[in-house]
Protein backbone atom coordinates (compact mmCIF):
# COMPACT_ATOMS: atom_id res chain seq x y z
CA UNK A 1 0.00 0.00 0.00
CA UNK A 2 1.25 3.38 -1.28
CA UNK A 3 1.05 5.97 1.90
CA UNK A 4 1.59 9.44 0.56
CA UNK A 5 4.16 11.97 2.06
CA UNK A 6 1.36 14.19 3.44
CA UNK A 7 0.29 10.99 5.54
CA UNK A 8 3.57 10.15 7.08
CA UNK A 9 3.86 13.80 8.27
CA UNK A 10 0.72 13.15 9.81
CA UNK A 11 1.30 9.87 11.64
CA UNK A 12 5.02 11.28 12.84
CA UNK A 13 3.54 14.41 14.85
CA UNK A 14 0.30 12.03 16.03
CA UNK A 15 3.13 9.53 17.47
CA UNK A 16 5.05 12.60 19.11
CA UNK A 17 1.57 14.31 20.51
CA UNK A 18 0.73 10.53 21.99
CA UNK A 19 4.41 9.91 23.13
CA UNK A 20 4.48 13.68 25.19
CA UNK A 21 2.93 12.88 28.98
CA UNK A 22 -0.37 14.94 29.00
CA UNK A 23 -0.89 17.17 31.91
CA UNK A 24 -4.37 15.86 33.57
CA UNK A 25 -7.09 18.72 33.82
CA UNK A 26 -7.83 19.77 36.94
CA UNK A 27 -10.40 19.04 38.89
CA UNK A 28 -12.51 21.51 40.16
CA UNK A 29 -11.48 22.81 43.66
CA UNK A 30 -13.51 21.52 46.93
CA UNK A 31 -15.26 24.33 48.71
CA UNK A 32 -13.34 24.96 51.57
CA UNK A 33 -14.90 27.26 54.57
CA UNK A 34 -14.27 30.35 53.70
CA UNK A 35 -15.57 29.46 50.26
CA UNK A 36 -18.59 28.31 51.45
CA UNK A 37 -19.27 31.38 53.84
CA UNK A 38 -18.15 33.69 50.73
CA UNK A 39 -20.86 31.43 49.24
CA UNK A 40 -23.46 32.81 51.26
CA UNK A 41 -22.55 36.32 51.31
CA UNK A 42 -22.66 36.65 47.00
CA UNK A 43 -25.93 34.63 46.83
CA UNK A 44 -27.96 36.49 50.01
CA UNK A 45 -26.57 40.06 48.15
CA UNK A 46 -27.41 39.38 44.69
CA UNK A 47 -30.88 37.95 46.31
CA UNK A 48 -31.70 41.58 47.82
CA UNK A 49 -29.93 43.28 44.47
CA UNK A 50 -33.23 40.39 42.77
CA UNK A 51 -30.74 39.32 40.23
CA UNK A 52 -30.26 35.23 40.33
CA UNK A 53 -28.56 35.07 36.97
CA UNK A 54 -25.31 36.67 39.15
CA UNK A 55 -25.57 33.12 41.18
CA UNK A 56 -23.56 30.38 40.00
CA UNK A 57 -26.43 27.74 39.82
CA UNK A 58 -26.02 24.30 38.43
CA UNK A 59 -28.38 23.99 35.18
CA UNK A 60 -30.21 21.27 37.41
CA UNK A 61 -30.06 22.99 40.74
CA UNK A 62 -33.35 22.62 43.17
CA UNK A 63 -35.01 25.56 45.22
CA UNK A 64 -37.18 25.03 48.20
CA UNK A 65 -38.75 27.93 49.91
CA UNK A 66 -40.92 27.54 52.96
CA UNK A 67 -41.04 23.96 51.75
CA UNK A 68 -42.33 24.81 48.43
CA UNK A 69 -40.44 24.29 44.92
CA UNK A 70 -39.81 27.68 43.20
CA UNK A 71 -37.49 28.83 40.58
CA UNK A 72 -34.60 31.24 41.26
CA UNK A 73 -36.40 34.79 41.11
CA UNK A 74 -39.15 33.82 42.98
CA UNK A 75 -40.09 33.96 46.70
CA UNK A 76 -37.57 36.11 49.02
CA UNK A 77 -35.82 36.63 45.71
CA UNK A 78 -38.90 39.02 44.91
CA UNK A 79 -39.00 40.78 48.73
CA UNK A 80 -35.80 41.56 50.10
CA UNK A 81 -34.72 44.43 50.71
CA UNK A 82 -31.88 44.77 53.44
CA UNK A 83 -29.44 42.41 54.16
CA UNK A 84 -28.20 40.37 57.30
CA UNK A 85 -26.48 42.67 59.55
CA UNK A 86 -25.78 41.80 63.11
CA UNK A 87 -27.02 38.48 63.49
CA UNK A 88 -25.42 36.29 61.59
CA UNK A 89 -24.65 32.72 61.88
CA UNK A 90 -22.41 30.69 59.50
CA UNK A 91 -22.25 26.34 60.04
CA UNK A 92 -20.04 25.63 57.02
CA UNK A 93 -18.76 22.05 56.20
CA UNK A 94 -16.42 21.28 53.59
CA UNK A 95 -16.88 17.93 54.06
CA UNK A 96 -20.64 17.55 52.93
CA UNK A 97 -19.76 20.94 51.10
CA UNK A 98 -22.81 22.62 52.34
CA UNK A 99 -23.67 25.45 54.32
CA UNK A 100 -26.03 26.45 56.97
CA UNK A 101 -27.21 29.92 57.99
CA UNK A 102 -29.17 31.64 60.12
CA UNK A 103 -29.79 35.43 60.13
CA UNK A 104 -32.28 38.23 60.70
CA UNK A 105 -32.63 40.49 57.33
CA UNK A 106 -35.67 42.64 56.36
CA UNK A 107 -38.62 41.94 53.45
CA UNK A 108 -40.44 44.79 52.41
CA UNK A 109 -38.95 47.17 54.92
CA UNK A 110 -39.76 44.41 57.91
CA UNK A 111 -37.58 42.53 59.75
CA UNK A 112 -37.79 38.43 59.25
CA UNK A 113 -35.63 35.47 60.20
CA UNK A 114 -34.01 33.67 57.55
CA UNK A 115 -32.72 30.29 57.25
CA UNK A 116 -30.48 29.04 54.23
CA UNK A 117 -29.06 25.84 53.06
CA UNK A 118 -26.80 25.98 50.23
CA UNK A 119 -25.42 22.46 48.74
CA UNK A 120 -22.09 23.32 46.43
CA UNK A 121 -20.95 20.64 43.53
CA UNK A 122 -18.07 21.99 41.34
CA UNK A 123 -18.30 25.49 42.58
CA UNK A 124 -21.94 25.91 41.85
CA UNK A 125 -25.11 25.30 43.90
CA UNK A 126 -27.20 21.98 43.05
CA UNK A 127 -29.47 22.23 46.11
CA UNK A 128 -30.76 26.11 47.57
CA UNK A 129 -33.06 26.40 50.67
CA UNK A 130 -35.15 28.78 52.71
CA UNK A 131 -37.01 28.70 55.74
CA UNK A 132 -38.66 32.15 56.75
CA UNK A 133 -39.94 33.37 59.91
CA UNK A 134 -42.14 36.79 59.41
CA UNK A 135 -44.72 38.59 61.05
CA UNK A 136 -41.88 38.98 63.97
CA UNK A 137 -43.25 40.46 67.38
CA UNK A 138 -41.71 43.21 68.33
CA UNK A 139 -40.96 42.05 71.91
CA UNK A 140 -38.82 39.23 70.11
CA UNK A 141 -36.81 41.39 68.12
CA UNK A 142 -34.11 42.61 70.72
CA UNK A 143 -33.57 38.54 70.86
CA UNK A 144 -32.46 38.83 67.53
CA UNK A 145 -29.79 41.45 67.52
CA UNK A 146 -26.83 39.47 67.55
CA UNK A 147 -26.25 35.83 68.54
CA UNK A 148 -25.59 34.50 71.72
CA UNK A 149 -21.80 34.13 72.67
CA UNK A 150 -21.91 30.71 72.56
CA UNK A 151 -23.30 30.77 68.72
CA UNK A 152 -20.41 32.80 67.69
CA UNK A 153 -17.35 31.64 69.76
CA UNK A 154 -14.53 29.52 68.37
CA UNK A 155 -13.60 26.00 70.05
CA UNK A 156 -10.34 25.49 71.08
CA UNK A 157 -8.26 22.78 69.04
CA UNK A 158 -7.65 20.24 72.03
CA UNK A 159 -11.71 20.61 72.69
CA UNK A 160 -12.92 19.85 69.26
CA UNK A 161 -15.03 16.85 68.91
CA UNK A 162 -15.54 14.62 65.51
CA UNK A 163 -17.79 16.32 63.00
CA UNK A 164 -19.71 12.78 63.10
CA UNK A 165 -20.47 12.92 66.40
CA UNK A 166 -21.69 16.29 66.86
CA UNK A 167 -23.88 15.44 63.89
CA UNK A 168 -25.34 12.32 65.63
CA UNK A 169 -25.61 14.98 68.98
CA UNK A 170 -27.72 17.25 67.28
CA UNK A 171 -29.82 14.15 65.65
CA UNK A 172 -30.56 12.99 69.06
CA UNK A 173 -32.85 16.21 69.39
CA UNK A 174 -35.78 15.21 67.83
CA UNK A 175 -35.50 12.32 69.22
CA UNK A 176 -35.94 13.62 72.74
CA UNK A 177 -38.58 15.83 71.34
CA UNK A 178 -40.75 12.97 70.06
CA UNK A 179 -40.49 10.19 72.89
CA UNK A 180 -40.45 13.28 75.68
CA UNK A 181 -37.48 11.85 77.14
CA UNK A 182 -34.91 15.14 77.68
CA UNK A 183 -32.41 11.99 78.83
CA UNK A 184 -32.28 11.17 74.73
CA UNK A 185 -30.25 14.03 74.07
CA UNK A 186 -27.46 15.31 75.88
CA UNK A 187 -28.07 18.28 77.21
CA UNK A 188 -25.83 20.86 78.95
CA UNK A 189 -26.99 21.99 82.52
CA UNK A 190 -27.04 25.94 80.68
CA UNK A 191 -28.75 24.68 77.85
CA UNK A 192 -31.14 27.53 76.50
CA UNK A 193 -33.19 27.40 73.55
CA UNK A 194 -34.95 29.92 71.33
CA UNK A 195 -37.36 29.94 68.92
CA UNK A 196 -38.24 32.95 65.94
CA UNK A 197 -36.30 35.09 68.62
CA UNK A 198 -38.90 33.85 71.75
CA UNK A 199 -36.92 32.39 74.49
CA UNK A 200 -38.78 29.20 75.35
CA UNK A 201 -36.70 28.19 77.77
CA UNK A 202 -35.34 30.20 80.52
CA UNK A 203 -32.22 28.83 82.17
CA UNK A 204 -29.85 31.30 83.06
CA UNK A 205 -31.92 34.12 80.38
CA UNK A 206 -35.29 35.16 81.55
CA UNK A 207 -37.70 36.23 80.69
CA UNK A 208 -39.93 33.40 79.31
CA UNK A 209 -42.58 33.26 75.85
CA UNK A 210 -45.74 34.82 77.46
CA UNK A 211 -47.99 31.88 78.68
CA UNK A 212 -45.48 29.25 78.92
CA UNK A 213 -45.05 30.08 82.73
CA UNK A 214 -43.24 26.99 84.86
CA UNK A 215 -42.63 25.03 82.23
CA UNK A 216 -40.78 27.78 80.28
CA UNK A 217 -38.46 28.44 83.23
CA UNK A 218 -37.00 25.19 83.18
CA UNK A 219 -33.98 24.17 80.77
CA UNK A 220 -33.57 21.72 77.82
CA UNK A 221 -33.71 18.34 79.47
CA UNK A 222 -36.09 19.03 82.53
CA UNK A 223 -38.91 20.81 79.71
CA UNK A 224 -38.68 17.65 77.71
CA UNK A 225 -39.08 15.40 80.66
CA UNK A 226 -42.12 17.12 82.16
CA UNK A 227 -43.69 16.00 78.49
CA UNK A 228 -45.08 19.40 77.81
CA UNK A 229 -43.88 18.95 74.12
CA UNK A 230 -45.63 15.43 73.90
CA UNK A 231 -48.31 17.38 71.58
CA UNK A 232 -45.55 17.15 68.81
CA UNK A 233 -45.81 13.44 67.37
CA UNK A 234 -43.78 13.26 64.14
CA UNK A 235 -40.59 15.30 63.26
CA UNK A 236 -39.86 14.47 59.26
CA UNK A 237 -37.12 15.29 56.83
CA UNK A 238 -34.56 15.37 59.40
CA UNK A 239 -31.45 16.38 57.86
CA UNK A 240 -28.91 17.06 60.09
CA UNK A 241 -25.51 16.66 57.55
CA UNK A 242 -23.68 20.07 58.46
CA UNK A 243 -21.11 20.53 60.83
CA UNK A 244 -18.62 22.95 61.68
CA UNK A 245 -15.95 21.69 64.38
CA UNK A 246 -14.25 24.86 64.47
CA UNK A 247 -17.31 26.84 65.87
CA UNK A 248 -19.03 23.55 67.24
CA UNK A 249 -21.87 24.97 65.36
CA UNK A 250 -24.52 21.81 63.53
CA UNK A 251 -27.25 22.77 61.28
CA UNK A 252 -30.54 20.53 61.10
CA UNK A 253 -33.54 21.13 58.81
CA UNK A 254 -36.81 19.05 59.53
CA UNK A 255 -40.41 19.21 59.15
CA UNK A 256 -42.39 19.01 62.79
CA UNK A 257 -46.00 17.31 62.41
CA UNK A 258 -48.59 18.36 64.85
CA UNK A 259 -52.07 16.54 64.61
CA UNK A 260 -53.19 18.88 67.43
CA UNK A 261 -55.75 16.03 68.50
CA UNK A 262 -56.25 17.24 71.88
CA UNK A 263 -56.08 20.93 73.64
CA UNK A 264 -53.82 20.05 76.50
CA UNK A 265 -51.14 18.04 77.59
CA UNK A 266 -50.68 16.15 80.73
CA UNK A 267 -47.65 17.44 82.66
CA UNK A 268 -45.33 15.03 84.66
CA UNK A 269 -42.86 15.97 87.37
CA UNK A 270 -44.37 19.63 88.10
CA UNK A 271 -45.55 20.41 91.42
CA UNK A 272 -49.20 22.01 91.00
CA UNK A 273 -49.25 21.71 87.79
CA UNK A 274 -51.23 18.88 86.24
CA UNK A 275 -51.68 19.88 82.33
CA UNK A 276 -50.81 22.53 79.74
CA UNK A 277 -53.84 24.29 78.07
CA UNK A 278 -52.37 24.43 74.53
CA UNK A 279 -54.63 27.34 73.50
CA UNK A 280 -52.54 29.63 75.86
CA UNK A 281 -49.69 29.10 73.25
CA UNK A 282 -52.27 29.45 70.53
CA UNK A 283 -51.70 25.97 68.83
CA UNK A 284 -55.19 24.60 68.34
CA UNK A 285 -55.45 23.87 64.92
CA UNK A 286 -53.58 20.97 63.70
CA UNK A 287 -49.77 22.15 61.61
CA UNK A 288 -46.76 21.61 59.90
CA UNK A 289 -43.40 23.47 60.67
CA UNK A 290 -40.55 23.28 58.54
CA UNK A 291 -37.98 23.98 60.99
CA UNK A 292 -34.55 24.82 61.43
CA UNK A 293 -32.29 25.23 63.90
CA UNK A 294 -28.48 25.32 64.92
CA UNK A 295 -27.23 23.56 67.99
CA UNK A 296 -23.54 24.33 69.88
CA UNK A 297 -22.24 21.27 70.64
CA UNK A 298 -19.18 21.64 73.37
CA UNK A 299 -17.77 18.92 75.49
CA UNK A 300 -20.44 16.39 73.82
CA UNK A 301 -23.28 18.36 74.88
CA UNK A 302 -26.07 20.55 73.78
CA UNK A 303 -25.48 24.32 75.26
CA UNK A 304 -27.46 26.49 72.27
CA UNK A 305 -30.49 25.81 70.61
CA UNK A 306 -31.16 28.54 68.16
CA UNK A 307 -34.33 27.54 66.20
CA UNK A 308 -37.04 28.95 63.47
CA UNK A 309 -39.57 27.52 61.35
CA UNK A 310 -42.65 28.64 59.60
CA UNK A 311 -46.75 26.97 59.81
CA UNK A 312 -47.91 25.15 57.03
CA UNK A 313 -51.44 23.44 56.97
CA UNK A 314 -51.07 19.43 58.27
CA UNK A 315 -49.64 17.19 56.01
CA UNK A 316 -47.91 19.62 53.67
CA UNK A 317 -45.21 18.15 51.56
CA UNK A 318 -41.37 19.26 52.10
CA UNK A 319 -40.50 20.45 48.69
CA UNK A 320 -37.77 17.63 48.41
CA UNK A 321 -39.64 15.02 47.53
Amino acid sequence: MKISGRAVVFFFVLAAFLAVPQRPQAAPAECDRACLIGMVDKYLAEVVAHDPSRVPFAANEKFVENAVPMTPGEGLWKTASVLPTTFKIYVPDPISEEVGFMGVMKENDKPVQLALRLKIRNGQIVEAEHVIARNLPDFVLPNLQTPRPGLRATVPVAERIPREQMLKIAYSYYTAIVESNGDAAPFADDCARRENGFQTTTYGSPPATPGLGTIGALGCRAQLNTHALSYITRIDARRVEIADPQTGLVFGLSQFRVPMTQNFVKIVGVPGLEKLDLKLLGNVEPFDEPAAHVFNVRDGKIHEIEAMGVKLPYGSKTGWE
